[in-house]
This record gives structure tokens, sequence and C-alpha cells, in this order.
């Protein structure tokens, strides 16, 4: 309180007898505003102006629109307070003709020559100076004003001094708008930056994904066949690949279900994406939610940087899932979640990610009898089960071994410089009457070591290239299923390459599969080299 005193009496000897700024007041006044800038000078400016010359408003103000039509206040001095910010359209104000280019000055009675302006009425105003702002372009972008609940006599004398903070008003109005660009530019440029550094993960790691699939994959897009069986397939493709649905993709191992996922990705509006693959049993149990979100820096022990995850890779595109019936139970409610409500977070994350993704799955396993047995949720398998596609085994489409038989001897003896030209025709009976148990994929693989071991122009198969469950199979044992069937078949390839996995000799070659998937298998049917050997 007695500073505010003590202030009054020092500002009070500012202005001379006559009513004229003295130097001592315009020296203070320079004084007070010289050294600050932005928010704070407007307001030291109008507080200050308010002390030297007596009156209870003062205000500076900034056009909000090209016409300049609508002003808004930077700082307004209320009495003995700063006020709210007004924001008020000019028409029927003094303050229109200021905001046109004119200095504009009632001394008193202000009110009865602008009735319609409320501001006017509600401060009670007697008198009224306004002094336009101008940018280093000549143009006015706001106005200084000042008005009083009492009369002012000859306020006009105080124009010229007022019209030098007017300048300084607007060569700062000014410069806040540089800072602003600048500011703006710079944060434009940052989330620019930002973009390019997501798009560049997510183009590396698509690229990453893709380099793995052509290192992995064997023209699997090519789907060969004329059987009816196969062209009803094809049918319910074209059908589906017109739309989002989600397909589950059924059939035993080796019959081709990424083919098929492929097959409709490539149909689909969405082919200009990648179709992104996931083999779900070749993931480990404990970095499944990773590999399908991402994880941020710092996750868990190990996550020495940020990782895409599958999903967000897949984004705009389609993913595939392969074998998803091996996922575990913690991973099918994340899963289910993306699917319902198309979003997720990174491990270690708190934003949330929206994707746009189109789910194909594929599997060999009974989900129904895993849903009863508690190993499969049963609300993921009615969300995934949209669209079905059951796919036949090879031994069901007998009519097409002829021409993929064909189809894989051109291919491999492309790709091995040979010239092998056909098949006699007790070969091809040979290859019709074998019951396929590892179906396309174990077709394809003997017809490649069959080119590898052929002596002339013609096809040359062993009998032992279809393998001891050739005698399995042929003697129709009921007694074993599908496991026992696919043990037997990996317990044989395994023995012929004295357990070796990886490798161009290796089991997994032969068999057409990952080594890690072959792993992953061999843990899951429970097969190890002690237990084989007894």
């Amino acid at each position: 309180m007695n500073n505010n005193k003590s202030e009054a009496k020092e500002t009070s000897r500012l202005i001379t007898t006559d009513g004229k700024f003295s130097d001592e007041s315009i020296k203070i006044l320079v004084e007070k505003t010289i050294s600050v800038t932005g928010k704070e000078f407007f307001n030291i400016l109008v507080k200050n102006l308010s002390d030297v010359l007596g009156v209870n408003y003062v205000f500076v103000s900034k056009c909000l629109n090209i016409e300049r039509t609508r002003v808004r206040t930077l700082a307004f001095w209320e009495k003995n307070k700063f006020g709210d910010a007004l924001e008020y359209d000019l028409q029927g104000t003094p303050c229109k003709n200021v905001i046109s280019g004119e200095f504009c000055c009632y001394d008193d009675n202000v009110i009865s020559l602008y009735p319609d302006d409320k501001d006017l009425i509600y401060y009670d105003a007697k008198c009224y100076l306004g002094i336009p702002i101008y940018n280093s372009k000549n143009l006015v972008v706001g106005h200084l004003a000042i008005f009083n609940d009492e009369s002012f006599s000859e306020i006009s004398r105080y124009y010229s001094i007022l019209q030098i903070f007017a300048l300084r008003a607007g060569a700062e109005m000014e410069r806040l708008k540089m800072e602003d660009s600048l500011r703006q530019s710079h944060d434009n440029l940052e989330k620019a930056f930002k973009e390019i550094e997501k798009l560049k993960d997510k183009l590396e790691m698509e690229n990453q994904s893709l380099q793995e699939e052509i290192k992995t994959s064997h023209n699997h897009e090519e789907i060969i066949g004329d059987s009816k069986i196969l062209k009803e397939i094809m049918s319910k493709v074209e059908t589906v690949s017109l739309t989002d649905s989600t397909v589950l993709i059924r059939g035993d191992t080796g019959t081709g279900k990424e083919r098929i996922a492929r097959a409709i990705h490539n149909l689909s509006s969405r082919n200009e994406r990648a179709l992104i693959k996931v083999n779900c049993p070749a993931i480990p149990s404990g970095l499944i939610e990773s590999e399908l979100f991402g994880h941020e820096k710092g996750a868990f022990t190990g996550a020495l940087t940020k990782k895409i995850g599958k999903f967000e890779l897949a984004d705009g595109g389609s993913i595939f899932l392969d074998e998803l019936g091996d996922l575990p139970i913690d991973a099918q409610a994340k899963l289910l979640r993306v699917l319902q409500e198309r979003e997720f977070e990174r491990v270690g994350g708190a934003e949330t990610k929206e994707v746009d993704v189109r789910v194909i799955a594929a599997t060999n396993r009974d989900l129904e009898t895993a849903v009863k047995e508690g190993k499969f949720r049963a609300d993921l398998y009615y969300r995934l089960n949209v669209f079905p596609l059951v796919l036949p085994s090879l031994k069901d489409r007998k009519e097409d071994i002829p021409m993929l038989a064909t189809y894989f001897t051109q291919k491999y003896s492309r790709r091995m410089g040979r010239n092998i030209s056909s098949i006699n025709e007790e070969d091809v009976a040979r290859l019709k009457s074998y019951s396929w148990p590892g179906n396309i994929r174990e077709l394809e693989n003997v017809i490649e070591r069959a080119v590898i071991l052929s002596k002339s122009n013609k096809l040359e198969i062993n009998e032992e290239f279809f393998g001891a469950l050739s005698d399995l199979i042929t003697s129709d044992d009921k007694s074993l299923n599908l496991e026992d069937i696919e043990r037997n078949h990996i317990v044989d390839v395994l023995n012929k390459t004295n357990w070796k996995i990886n490798g161009d000799d290796g089991a997994a070659k032969i068999l057409g599969i990952n080594p890690s998937t072959l792993r992953s298998r061999m843990a899951k049917l429970g097969i190890e080299k002690i237990n084989a050997l007894k």
C-alpha cells in the first residue's frame, strides 16, 4: 500500500502544470519500457501510461483479421489492476476510425457520439484517445487507446509522445509475430524430423521383413492346379479379397496356407502395402507381445532401442498370422483387443496406437477342440472365424499333382541350370499313388531332390525319395493320428541327416521349413534325439 502511494506521488510530478509531459516523465517511461519485451512490454506500457496521465483505462490491441474489423487487447490496465483481455468487433466504436488509420480524440461526451459501444457505457467513459499502431510495412496492426471516467481536457496534447510509444508497440508486435513464426517453423521442422524418423524406422523394419520373406519364400504366390476343389477355393478367395474381413485359413501343414493368404492380399485394395508375416511358433513366448506390438527403449532388459511391432508395420496393409493356434493365452487376449478396437500400446509405452490392418490367420490346429480344452479363447476364435477357408490335403486333389510336379521341375531346373523337360508316365503315376503326408511342401522337396540327382533331360524319381512314411501311409494304419504321422516323418528325416537341422543338407531344408520352426515343432511333438533312438 505504501509503495503504491509513493509511486503515485512520483508519477504526479511527471506532468507539468500546463498538462504537458515533462522531460523527466518521458525519461522514466523510456527507462521502464526499454529493457522489456513481449507481453511484459505491453503490460508495463499500459500501467505506466495510466500512472503518468492520471487516467483509469489504457490498452493496446491487435487486429485479428485481414479486414481489420475485430481486435483483441494484448494488455489492459483497468484502474489499479490488469484487466481481462477484451475481444470485440469495431463497428460502432471510436476504435474503428483509429484502426482505419486516424488519430481519434474526444475530450468529453464520447458515449453520446458512440451510443452502441457497450464497453464505453460499461466503463462510463467520458473521454477517449486512440492512436493507430503501424508495422514496418506501414500497415495498421492494432491501436493504443486511452479512456477515462472523468473528462480529460486537452488530452490531444499528448499525441506526439504517445505516438512514439505506439511506434515501439508496433515494432514489438512485429517482433513477436516473427518469433511466433520462427517458433512455428521450428516446431514444424521438429515434427517433420520426427515423422521422417518414424517413417525411416518403419521402412527399415518393412525392408527387413521383406528381406526375410525373400530369403524364406519360394514363389508361394503361384497357386498351381486345375481341380474342382481348388477352383472352389479360389472363387472364395476372389470374393473375400474384395472386403476387409478377417480370414481364417485351415489346413494341414504344407497345403499352401501362406500362398492363399498372399493371394487374398494381392487381390485386395491393400496390395500396394506389404503383407507382413508373423510365424507364431517361431517367436519365444516371452517376446510375442514385443514382436506383435513393439516396445519402447528400456521397456525390459535387452530393449536397447525402440522397436516397431508387426501390427504397426502392417498399418494400411495386411498381416498374416501363421500357425496362430500356437499363441499363448495371454498373447491371445492382447491380440483380441487389436482385432476388436484396432489399437494397442507398445511394451513399456503409454501412447495408444491406432492401426488399420487386415488380418489373415492360418492354423493346422483343431481350434474347436482347443477352445473346449481352454487352450484357445472362444471370443478370439469367433473374432477370427469370420470367413473360414479350409484347404484340402494334396491327397484330396491328386488330379493337380502332374501340374504341380511339372511346375516344380521347371522351377528347379531353371535355378540349377538344368534342362529337364519331362517326367515319365510311370513316375507321374507313382506320384499320384502316394498319400503325401507333407502335402505340397513334401512334393516340392521330392521334385527338387529328383532334379539334383537326375542324369538326363528326363526327371528320375527314386522310390526312396518318398521316405519311410510311404509304407506307413499305404498300410492305412488307422491307429495313427496326424501328430503321430508328423512326428514319425520328422524323426525319419532327422535320422537321415544325422540330426543335422541347419544348412542345405539339414532336416529343415528337406522339410521345407525354417530351422526355428522345426525346433519349435520338435519341442511341441516331444521329439528328442535320445528318445528317438530308443
